[in-house]
């Protein structure tokens, strides 16, 4: 084991300095003339065959090394491979963006995702990698026997993780589409070729080793082009530590947008627009005769979006660590129960998700589990500790070097992204100047387009392409083998087919994986929201559905089967039912909370039902406690108890 880790270090050593090496290659490139649009060719297709590359030397048919790599992955390598898995397009592309655009407000991602692993740590990594198997329902059935528990975790690993395999499949759309110079539902396709490559010939395998790839590219990608705006801005390279001191430049820049005489005529403008949506709202519910109910109901659910983003447009600028003036008490109160919530349903969520809770069953033991959480962390705050000053720097550079420009003269780099429908500009107060509130940026063109707005060279554009695209590649590999091994492990093999062969197993599992991933490219080419929303609903679902029933069946030998039905049924019902007619039918919120936070209230149904069931239902067998027992405790505790 120790002789297979050390090839693997010299082998990843010399893989990062190639790449390295191919960055500085294709810098002299550029500087000698090659054509932006060949750049980003060279760094798409080069990444893509490398992945491709990959998948076909770790290409198997043999079952454990399929399912969970063979069970082999040493704890610091899974902890790299679990940081690309992880470090989905939601993290590399989302979290910076959001941070933008709603302040402090977007640091709930970052404490609720950095918070989820302490409880993945501490409550579950190690009892799943000792009880061993390969997915998440096989631990559900084998702790609740039956199976109609196992069958809820296959319905619950299915939809968390294709409404997350949703938003990296858009996320590789957006990067395709932009870089390749192609609409983007055709990037969509030719980004799922690349996601189908690896996972498809050797599974979790060829995705382990393909995502220790992926993690170098991305965080290499991510560093660079923050490195270099720190230097330039503040001649220390090391952002996180000097971008304090540049977001007070910031606050001071905002201070003089707000009291430039065009941007509050500009603000002026939006509060008209928003009145004048109004009052047509008003004016169809009262007297339209002409419109369907339906086309009714249509029109001022667009109406009332318009009128949203217009009063958006109008209010003060982000909010910081300090509430302004304009802000009433109820609304500082919602941010923060807002803030408190979100929070919650990551850190849950990130315990709960099954295509990260599988990466732990492929160490070789229950040691190197612990020890792959560690590392996880250690990787990933690498990248979470940078998306702060990513936004701050990001927000100096529009600041400065953007607003208060001629709207006839924008970089190329505005038009680029606009043909996409992630940047808008307005001119509200017809002066040709453009004003903070006629510019909208969709948080998700924030890190790619960083590059291209800071001045830098293309390459370091093309560079950050290639970090998003191997950030969403990665997760998106390792969700759709989550669900297609739920299809065919616990429903084809454990329920309907128990005799079949190796070879037939995995045929199963390869063709769902196709079929699922072509139905996720389709709704991911509909755009059906920015992928931090998207990624944010798939933690409430996997926390409502997995995290009672996961703890309280390691924790507490009194749970089951009925009890964890309960649970599962009513915790992700409850999630669901307030998600869906939160965000699409227009229903009041509970308390004011977001759709993105739906789990809050399906969470501790969960746990409540889970509970409430189990004490007035028969206590589970001798043999299911044995398990808990078993799974609980190290061998000599066990065997002392005997």
């Amino acid at each position: 084991m120790r002789a297979f880790a050390q090839n693997l270090k010299r082998y990843y050593s010399f893989f990062t300095g190639g790449f390295v090496m191919f960055v500085l290659a294709l810098a002299v490139a550029e500087y000698m003339g090659m054509p932006e649009k060949w750049i980003g060719w060279t760094f798409m297709a080069a990444t893509v065959l490398l992945y491709a590359s990959i998948g076909i030397l770790t290409r198997t048919t043999d079952v454990v090394e399929y399912y969970v790599a063979g069970r082999r992955v040493p704890a610091v390598f899974n902890g790299m491979a679990t940081g690309a898995d992880w470090m989905s397009a939601a993290s590399f592309i989302g979290m910076a963006g959001t941070l933008y655009q709603k302040g402090y407000d977007g640091l709930a991602f970052v404490m609720g995702w950095t918070g989820g692993y302490v409880l993945v740590a501490l409550l579950l990594a190690p009892y799943l990698r000792k009880f061993g198997e390969f997915t998440i329902p096989d631990f559900i059935g084998a702790r609740y026997g039956g199976h109609a528990a196992r069958s809820l975790a296959v319905v619950g690993t299915i939809l968390a993780s294709f409404t997350y395999v949703t938003a990296q499949i858009y996320g590789v759309g957006i990067i395709t589409s932009r870089f390749l110079d192609i609409n983007f539902e055709t990037g969509v396709f030719v980004g799922l070729g690349g996601i189908l490559v690896c996972s498809f010939l050797g599974g979790m395998r060829a995705v382990t080793w393909t995502q220790v790839a992926q993690y170098i590219i991305l965080i290499i990608a991510y560093l660079m082009p923050v490195v270099f705006m720190s230097y330039k801005v503040t001649s220390v390279p090391i952002p996180q530590l000097v971008y304090g001191s540049v977001l007070e430049k910031v606050t001071e820049r905002e201070t003089e947008i707000m009291a430039d005489p065009a941007q509050v005529s500009a603000r002026a403008a939006y509060a008209r627009r928003a009145a004048t949506i109004g009052r047509e709202i008003d004016s169809l519910k009262q007297h339209d005769n002409v419109l369907t109910p339906d086309e009714r109901q249509n029109r001022i659910d667009q109406l009332t979006k318009d009128m949203d983003i217009a009063a958006g447009k109008a209010k003060p600028l982000t909010r910081h660590a300090e509430p302004f003036p304009g802000d009433t008490a109820a609304e500082r109160n919602s941010a923060r129960l807002n803030f408190l919530a979100l929070t919650f349903c990551l850190m849950v969520g990130t315990a709960a998700l099954p295509h990260v809770l599988i990466r732990y069953y492929t160490t070789p033991s229950v040691k190197q589990a612990r020890e792959s959480v560690f590392w996880s962390l250690l990787f990933i705050s690498l990248l979470y500790f940078t998306a702060p000053a990513y936004a701050v720097f990001a927000k100096y550079e529009v600041y400065t070097n953007l607003i208060g420009s001629n709207i006839a003269e924008l970089p190329n780099w505005v038009h680029s992204w606009a043909k996409l429908g992630l940047v808008k500009v307005e001119d509200i107060n017809h002066d040709g100047i453009l004003q903070l509130a006629e510019l909208t940026l969709n948080p998700d063109v924030i890190v790619l387009a960083t590059p291209e707005i800071a001045g830098l060279p293309y390459v370091v554009a093309g560079l950050v392409a290639a970090g998003g695209l191997a950030a969403a590649l990665s997760t998106a590999d390792g969700l759709l083998l989550t669900i297609a091994n739920a299809l065919s492990h616990d429903i084809y093999y454990k329920i309907i087919n128990q005799d079949a062969t190796t070879t037939r197993r995995l045929a199963v599992s390869k063709g769902l994986l196709l079929f699922v991933a072509l139905i996720a490219a389709y709704v991911a080419a509909l755009k059906p929201d920015t992928i931090l929303s998207m990624v944010a609903w798939a933690f409430s679902i996997a926390g409502a559905c997995f995290f009672p029933a996961l703890v309280l069946g390691i924790f507490w030998k009194r749970a089951t089967k009925q009890g964890a039905v309960a649970g599962m049924v009513i915790g992700l019902g409850i999630t669901l039912y307030y998600l869906i007619n939160v965000k699409y039918f227009g229903m009041a919120k509970w308390f004011d909370i977001s759709d993105v936070s739906a789990g809050i209230f399906g969470i501790p149904a969960g746990f409540v039902s889970i509970i409430l069931v189990s004490l007035v239902t028969p206590a589970p067998d001798r043999a299911t406690q044995n398990m808990v027992e078993n799974v609980r405790y190290p061998s000599i505790r066990a065997a002392a108890r005997k």
